[in-house]
């Protein structure tokens, strides 16, 4: 497999977006231009693909005419791109900046789905385009990394030059697994390995790489923290979700969603790592209280320099084991007191706070501000809801938006 890079000029630092140029007249190379007036609320489009920025604080609509991004705290549209050639099945965000990534849905005559353009909303111009011989499975970024998903192999390049730095082979992905860290002071990233139910973290500050298997069945889905020292995973059995130390491969904790096979649409970890949210297609979204942090006021900055993230390989028991006395833990059974005597289930630690979505269909949750969850459904639903930290129970929605009227088309 090889990949085809070409830039246009040089790439400048990004800016936010909103600013008085986005959607200014853009240099024939790709433009959007100003949003096309043929497209309307009223009108009913196809949402393709809906997926979160790096602090959960907007998402991006990929639609079957374009793209939307939104602002989830106040909500509201924060601007669109409309366009006649077709919609996008990636559209990835750089945090709130004007940088884009974009890969076309099969349907679109000028951006086929074996490209990654890279697109500046600022300057309103494709500053980059990486090009594959089949489709581009997901694709992510950073501040310092691009990185493509090939249904066999992922692509890590430099974000200042577009050089390639790194490729990595993995089991089928067809799902695109994959995640970043997005903390300054580590470097990580996690994939697919090459044998089921194996998740490969590369530390690139660290120059080292840990095979974690993580689960007997397929990766179904997983997540790191900012600073990409927690790994939670989920399997296509959908029942358990894992809590790893990416350092050294130490499995920390273990929840429940339940019992029945179920798909895991997402999992998400609060910033300050003391819940984890799950989505599946049982139309519920899963809170747990989770027992694990790493030691330190600020672990953010405790790994500032490479010799300190050394120090920290050498002392896994830097990661602790604690429950809160502010929330309160996950129930268990009654019979949990016989744990290595029952079957492991009658030891599970179940979810502390539900929600349920009205309608069943794929749809992502993260965390608010607040003890809050945000849910963005493929139905064009957004919701907020909120959790007692300390009785759990049935999450409160406090508020519902119907951001896109969609239509959905046979396949």
């Amino acid at each position: 497999m090889t990949s085809t890079v070409s830039t246009s000029r040089e790439i400048l630092p990004p800016g936010p977006f909103g600013s008085p140029n986005a959607g200014a007249s853009a240099s024939a190379l790709a433009s959007f231009g100003h949003p096309q007036t043929g497209f309307s609320d009223v009108d009913e489009i196809e949402l393709i693909s809906v997926s979160w920025n790096q602090d959960y604080g907007c998402f991006a609509a990929g639609t079957s005419c374009g793209f939307r991004i939104y602002n989830c705290e106040p909500f509201k549209e924060t601007f669109r791109r409309d366009l006649k050639s077709g919609g996008f099945r990636i559209v990835e965000m750089l945090f709130r900046c004007n940088i884009l990534a974009l890969v076309g849905a099969g349907d679109n005559s000028q951006y086929p789905p074996t490209k990654v353009i890279i697109w500046d909303d600022h300057q309103s111009r494709c500053i980059g385009e990486f090009a594959f011989r089949s489709d581009v499975r997901s694709v992510k970024l950073s501040r310092e990394r691009i990185v493509v998903v090939l249904e066999h192999k992922i692509y890590v390049y430099s974000f200042v030059d577009l050089k390639l730095l790194h490729q990595i082979e993995t089991l089928a992905n067809l799902r695109g697994l994959c995640c970043l860290s997005h903390n300054s002071s580590t470097s990580v990233l996690a994939c697919p390995g090459l044998q089921r139910g194996q998740v490969r973290i590369e530390h690139f500050g660290l120059n080292m790489i840990k095979l974690i298997n993580a689960h007997d069945s397929h990766i179904a889905c997983f997540t790191l923290t900012l600073d990409g020292l927690l790994l939670a995973t989920a399997s296509t059995r959908g029942t358990l979700i894992r809590i790893f130390n990416t350092v050294d491969g130490t499995r920390l904790q273990e929840v429940r969603r339940g019992v029945d096979r179920a798909e895991i649409y997402s999992i998400a970890l609060s910033p300050n790592v003391q819940w984890l949210a799950v989505a599946s297609d049982k139309g519920t979204v899963h809170i747990f209280s989770l027992r694990v942090r790493v030691v330190g006021e600020d672990s953010s900055s405790s790994l500032s320099t490479p010799s300190q993230s050394t120090e920290l390989l050498n002392h896994s028991s830097s990661f602790d084991t604690l429950i809160s006395p502010s929330t309160g833990a996950n129930p268990g059974s009654s019979l949990s007191f016989m744990r290595g005597v029952l079957p492991k289930y009658f030891s599970s630690e179940w979810s502390f706070a539900q929600f349920h979505v009205p309608e069943v269909t794929h749809f992502i949750a993260a965390f608010g501000s607040q003890n809050t969850v945000v849910i963005v459904s493929m139905d064009g639903s957004f919701y907020r809801c909120s959790f007692d930290p300390v009785h759990g129970g049935e999450m409160l929605q406090q508020e519902y938006v119907r951001f896109l009227k969609t239509v959905s088309r046979p396949r």
